[in-house]
């Protein structure tokens, strides 16, 4: 519909009373469209919760690069006025912790009285948190949060990243065509659900190729020093080691494994350029199974590398990718809902299909969670490019 051409008191009467009769309608945008500079005044705004780590261990790796993604987004959608849309960022920090993230979700809900929130960025945080959203029919995303099983707590719970059930048997099929691992280690963080849920998930696949599990080594989110782990993995002299682990002790980890003479090829889901580059030289050989990379040449992705460059001086991560996609996924849902009603952006997030983004052609599958292809990503020369 386009508000230029109303050109009757009596169908403007017929829509204000459409707005009017709406559940929530002090929230309701102006979602008539398209929108032009010809409008004498701009659309409503519309308030997004965002639950971000500003402080505490994971403000660098995830807190940052989440925010950057979705202001650059924020910005992209506002000017472009697409279908009249103005977002709003209502933002509460989680300090990095389930209970933090709690606290977030009940503060935004309860007093923001907002109808989408976009996080927490940890699994461990979103199995919190996504019961939240279910209880009060709030829609909640997370764009990074990847273990099994989390959007399907609820119809209103969606995410952007690649789950571990798809990441990890896609990636064990194609290095293990590649490279015939027979004999493998891994190594995981017992106090963070999506390396638990990963490890587990490792080791099913490697199973059911008939891998053989040597080691499996642990330790906990915060660690520093994995000597004595590696030692005992070193020992066995694995033909791979697979990394199941939040960002902050990736880096550590490559370092020490190489240090203690570990040639063997290490795997760990999302490594970034930050991790890379934080590792130097021990990063070289490392494989990532990942949804997104500076490498991939995805609708977008380029102009969008070079944006988020050009804006904050460092180039985007992976967290950013899915951050800045989340945005755009939901802005579209958005206009295809024409409302800021819960269910019906739910609903209209439900039936996004085949939409391009910098992570690819994406969908949401009945769960809610993403679909689109995964990558597979080594580091050579001190660069992520592409496994082949």
């Amino acid at each position: 519909m386009n508000i230029r051409n109303i050109s009757t008191f009596t169908f403007v009467l017929t829509i204000i009373a459409i707005f009017v009769g709406l559940p929530g309608c002090e929230r309701i945008p102006q979602m008539l469209e398209p929108p032009t500079s010809e409008m004498d005044t701009p659309s409503e705004e519309i308030a997004i919760g965002l639950v971000l780590s500003q402080t505490g261990r994971l403000a660098a790796t995830f807190g940052e690069p989440i925010q950057n993604g979705l202001e650059l987004a924020q910005n992209e959608i506002n000017e472009s006025q697409i279908a009249g849309l103005n977002l709003k960022f209502i933002t509460v920090g989680d300090q990095g912790t389930p209970e933090g993230a709690v606290k977030a979700y009940n503060k935004l809900i309860q007093e923001d009285q907002v109808s989408v929130i976009l996080g927490p960025a940890t699994s461990s945080a979103t199995k919190e948190t996504f019961p939240i959203a279910r209880d009060n029919e709030v829609v909640a995303i997370s764009p990074t949060s990847a273990a099994s099983g989390l959007s399907a707590i609820s119809d209103f719970t969606f995410r952007v990243a690649l789950t571990t059930g798809v990441l990890v048997p896609d990636g064990i099929a194609a290095t293990h065509a590649k490279l015939g691992y027979q004999k493998v280690a891994t190594l995981y963080d017992a106090s963070d659900h999506f390396s638990t849920d990963g490890d587990k998930a490792v080791q099913e696949a490697l199973t059911a190729k008939g891998v053989e599990i040597v080691a499996t080594e642990t330790f906990q989110g915060g660690d520093t020093d994995f000597t004595a782990q590696l030692t005992q993995i070193q020992a066995l002299n694995p033909d791979a080691v697979f990394v199941s682990s939040l960002p902050p002790e990736k880096p550590g980890i490559l370092r020490q494994a190489r240090e203690l003479g570990i040639a063997a090829p290490l795997v760990l889901r999302t490594l970034t350029e930050g991790d890379v580059a934080a590792a130097g030289e021990a990063a070289e050989g490392a494989i990532t199974f990942v949804g997104w990379g500076t490498a991939v040449d995805t609708p977008g992705n380029q102009a969008f590398i070079e944006n988020y460059t050009a804006t904050y001086g460092i180039g985007p991560n992976n967290y950013a990718a899915r951050a800045y996609a989340t945005l755009h996924i939901l802005a579209e849902a958005i206009a295809n809902a024409k409302s800021t009603d819960a269910a019906s952006i739910r609903d209209a997030l439900a039936n996004i299909s085949n939409f391009d983004t910098v992570l690819g052609t994406f969908s949401f599958d009945e769960n809610g969670d993403a679909i689109y292809e995964p990558k597979i990503l080594i580091v050579k020369d001190g660069k992520l490019e592409l496994f082949e």
